[in-house]
């Protein structure tokens, strides 16, 4: 039986949160979801199974809500940097200032470990410098900011009784019910699947370290379940260096997985080459009997059978859906959530 068995996931009807919470079930873990429901329309395929939930904004936590858990793993964001340049106000508040606010709470209340996930973007490289948890932070967006930010305050707080890890997450993929494709291998397999063309608009040799979705509910585990002296106020770039792709590479594995896939490169004015290639070796050091078990070819595969299972159109592809800015912006269009990303009334919490 695990030693900190009754968690809370915040985040938990997110895209990671919908593959990780579950898992954490499975394990035999007491878990609880707290969130705020935004996404909880948003599937593509049925959840695993139901999780008790908390409905409620993650700026609104108090102690008490945390009363009797050992652990929180806190994933519960506004999720990428388009929705941070929509409204960088939005991030600082709700991953920064949230994040803090739920770690302060979850110290009040005596819990001893807070798992936060991070994410690789805050070191904002413009080459293909291989980065590991030493090198320095320049994060170049609000959502890189609000990581950066959250990270620091919650080394501020590690004592003897609070003990938080930061999980520095690649670009994540694979299969979830509340799916995204915003991210770089699930768009350019979407759009594989659903057009029979894989289109780069960058030059194809920016680096990105991609990490399964399922691999990292497992990373989250093995951390969670670390010795507190292994990961006691550390830092860890969550992934395995063999998962450093550049990004013509995943269009070459996607375009052999898809039949009759074409791929072409063509470079555009803007287009995003941000580049960032992780070292591992702090992970694969204090974890040594850890395994990460998909590769990028395989996750494309999984991906191509569930898109071909579901039968996915280009139309579900691009559904407003599964693109969390176009999400967000239906619903403050439709007046369920105001300006400051509030529900309207508070039963669309809970709808």
């Amino acid at each position: 039986m695990p030693d900190n068995k009754r968690i809370l996931i915040t985040g938990h009807n997110g895209y990671i949160g919908s593959v990780m919470a579950p898992w954490f079930m499975d394990q035999g873990y007491d878990v609880v979801g707290l969130d705020t429901g935004y996404f909880a329309p948003c599937t593509l395929v049925p959840d695993v199974m139901r999780i008790p939930t908390i409905n409620k904004d993650v700026r609104d936590i108090t102690a008490r809500d945390l009363d009797g858990y050992d652990a929180v793993i806190h994933l519960a964001a506004l999720s990428n940097d388009p929705i941070g340049n929509l409204n960088e106000g939005w991030t600082r508040e709700i991953n920064g200032q949230g994040t803090i606010r739920l770690a302060a709470a979850a110290k009040q209340a005596g819990i001893g470990r807070f798992i936060f996930s991070s994410s690789c973007i805050m070191y904002g490289m413009s080459d293909a410098a291989v980065v590991d948890e030493t090198a320095p932070l320049a994060p170049r967006t609000e959502y890189a900011r609000s990581k950066a930010d959250a990270e620091a305050a919650l080394s501020q707080m590690a004592d003897d009784g609070f003990s938080p890890t930061s999980c520095r997450n690649g670009t994540i993929y694979g299969l979830s019910p509340r799916m995204r494709f915003d991210t770089v291998l699930n768009n350019l397999m979407g759009n594989a699947f659903t057009t029979g063309q894989v289109v780069i608009h960058s030059d194809g040799t920016p680096w990105r370290p991609v990490v399964h979705v399922q691999d990292v509910a497992r990373a989250f585990q093995t951390v969670l379940e670390a010795p507190r002296e292994l990961i006691h106020n550390q830092a860890f770039n969550t992934g395995a260096d063999e998962l450093n792709h550049q990004i013509r590479d995943l269009g070459q594995i996607v375009a052999e997985t898809v039949p009759g896939c074409t791929l072409a490169i063509v470079p555009q004015p803007g287009a995003d080459q941000r580049t960032y290639k992780a070292d591992f070796a702090k992970f694969r050091r204090t974890f040594p009997d850890f395994a990460f078990w998909w590769t990028a070819r395989d996750g494309a595969e999984e991906l191509r059978a569930a898109f071909a299972s579901s039968g996915l159109t280009h139309e579900q592809f691009t559904d407003k859906r599964f693109t969390r800015l176009n999400w967000l912006r239906h619903l403050l269009d439709s007046g369920l959530i105001d300006d400051a990303l509030r529900w309207t009334t508070p039963a669309m919490r809970v709808a």
